[in-house]
């Protein structure tokens, strides 16, 4: 399984990206795909968690405002929609899979596969 995250970038405050994490190996309508982010000096935190079922678990509340997560099954992959970004928004973004588990989880421990990150600078 492999996934790749794509679609960070720069961009100024107040504005939007679109994350991707499109996946081969693995078909992301059968399990869940979870979304984390690595701030500069910072642990990496769980964002949100959008499950087999379409629901989004998240995991900073703070960010139900803003984020929303989507699928779509005819490219496997899962996307990661922010809006109104800021500067405390500024991180890497991974997105994890544990294919063959349908359970979503706020610890980057549970899941087995990665992606390598795509970096989201927000400025001011």
């Amino acid at each position: 399984v492999q996934l790749q995250a794509s679609g960070g970038g720069l961009v100024q405050s107040g504005g939007s990206l679109r994350l991707s994490c499109a996946s081969s190996g693995s078909t992301v309508d059968r399990h869940a795909i979870g979304w984390f982010r690595q701030a500069p000096g910072k642990e990496r935190e769980a964002v949100l968690c959008y499950s087999r079922g379409g629901a989004t678990i998240f995991y900073v509340n703070s960010l139900k405002d803003r984020f929303t997560a989507s699928r779509d099954n005819a490219k496997n992959t899962v996307y990661l929609q922010m809006n109104s970004l800021s500067p405390d928004d500024t991180a890497v973004y991974f997105c994890a899979a544990k294919p063959g588990s349908t359970v979503c989880s706020g610890s980057g421990l549970w899941y087995r596969y990665w992606g390598q990150g795509t970096q989201v600078t927000v400025s001011s």
